[in-house]
């Protein structure tokens, strides 16, 4: 157990969510087993023994957003409500305490809001989130509401401004310190077409991890394939693409073969995608500024209430199409294939990013990084036009 708490504090802090030194687990062993800033560690203990799981990390994220929407949030509001596709599916919606609600019971107040979500926000501590079996599901838990925290701000800032003290200077060190640059630059890509099945795995294994590395995906989400003859190689369900090595499935494309079960949820989608558009591989990710500026849209008055689902138009970011659509077996599987053949690359609506390559992963690589930076761009244009007086 300890070594789940090593491994999952140093994610931590190689994909720079938490303030080093602020970062806390608590886990059920034997014995109850904490670990980490001491302050919180006896926080995350206490909460952890009120609940029914077996796994808590508390930690302080590395950005001040998720206190920013809780200082925006009207008075008598008690949750965030991010509208982006993880928080729909995951989450729900995110309850906060205020910092003046945090007191001597700050620990059985987190407890009875983490009774029934993954994760809570108490404002000036950080981010609480439980794994009801595992350290790893507390870890995915967090770094969902730091995901969806991330977007809804940047949507927030984009929408009303800045409305707090010191808001704007924070925002500005977020965007000198904190961003970095998103590239391709310096990774290895093997030249395809891919036939062999050792070399294909080899392949998915090390895209997966630049996915994460460069800050592509979120979590354990997104996913990858490489299609190969008549057999789709794919990353499984809930596996981390930073840890792909014996969790990617040869599945038939004709469905012939049950061993299609443990793969990923997008199985139907790669598939789809594959028949339109003829590509060898396939790229998934949750870049957050493409995240982000996939909810925008520019239509009046128009009667459609659930957009991630059931708006038909599509739209474009920069020559990249976005379409509405449920993750799974659901609409995007129908949305994405026709549009993704000639532009390489689609968006769906506040979920990710997908992009093929005709022969290799460079290809698509490449066009998740550049739609990336075009999203970041366009973002802080639009800000600096908005509100640049």
């Amino acid at each position: 157990m300890r070594d789940q708490i090593a491994k999952y504090s140093g994610r931590l802090l190689s994909d720079r969510s938490a303030v080093p030194g602020r970062i806390s687990f608590a886990a059920q062993d034997d014995v109850l087993l904490t670990d980490g800033d001491p302050e919180l560690a006896r926080l995350a203990g206490e909460v952890l023994f009120s609940l029914s799981c077996l796994g808590m990390v508390a930690a302080l994220p590395s950005l001040p957003f998720a206190d920013f929407l809780v200082r925006r949030a009207p008075a008598g509001e008690t949750r965030i409500v991010p509208r982006d596709t993880e928080t729909r599916t995951f989450l729900h919606d995110i309850p906060f305490l205020r910092r003046e609600e945090l007191g001597g019971d700050a620990a059985a107040r987190i407890a009875r809001l983490l009774g029934n979500r993954k994760g809570v926000i108490a404002e000036g501590l950080g981010i609480f989130a439980n794994g009801p079996v595992t350290v790893e599901h507390a870890y995915i838990n967090y770094s969902s509401v730091f995901h969806a925290v991330f977007v809804k701000y940047l949507l927030d800032v984009l929408a009303e401004g800045f409305l707090l003290p010191g808001e704007k200077e924070a925002f500005e060190g977020f965007r000198r310190d904190w961003l970095r640059p998103v590239s391709a630059e310096g990774l290895p890509f093997r030249s395809g077409p891919l036939e062999d099945p050792g070399e294909i795995l080899a392949e998915i294994a090390a895209v997966g991890r630049y996915t994460v590395e460069r800050g592509l995906v979120d979590s354990f989400f997104g996913n990858i394939s490489c299609r190969a003859g008549g057999v789709v190689y794919i990353s499984q369900t809930a596996a981390s693409l930073d840890e792909l090595p014996g969790r990617i499935d040869p599945v038939p494309m004709d469905n012939s073969s049950t061993t299609g079960i443990t793969a990923s949820s997008e199985l139907l989608a790669h598939r789809r995608i594959y028949e339109a558009s003829g590509a060898r591989t396939i790229l998934h990710g949750h870049p957050k500024f493409a995240v982000a500026m996939s909810m925008l849209c520019e239509e009046k008055d128009c009667p459609v209430k659930d957009c991630w689902k059931d708006c038909d138009r599509v739209r474009l970011l920069g020559d990249a199409p976005v379409v509405a659509g449920e993750i799974g077996a659901g609409g995007l599987a129908k949305r994405v294939p026709p549009v993704i053949a000639s532009p390489r690359k689609a968006v769906v609506y506040g979920h990710g990013v997908f992009t093929v390559g005709r022969t290799d992963f460079a290809e698509a690589f490449r066009a998740m990084v550049a739609l990336e930076n075009w999203c970041r761009e366009e973002y802080f244009r639009r800000l600096a036009e908005k509100f640049s007086g």
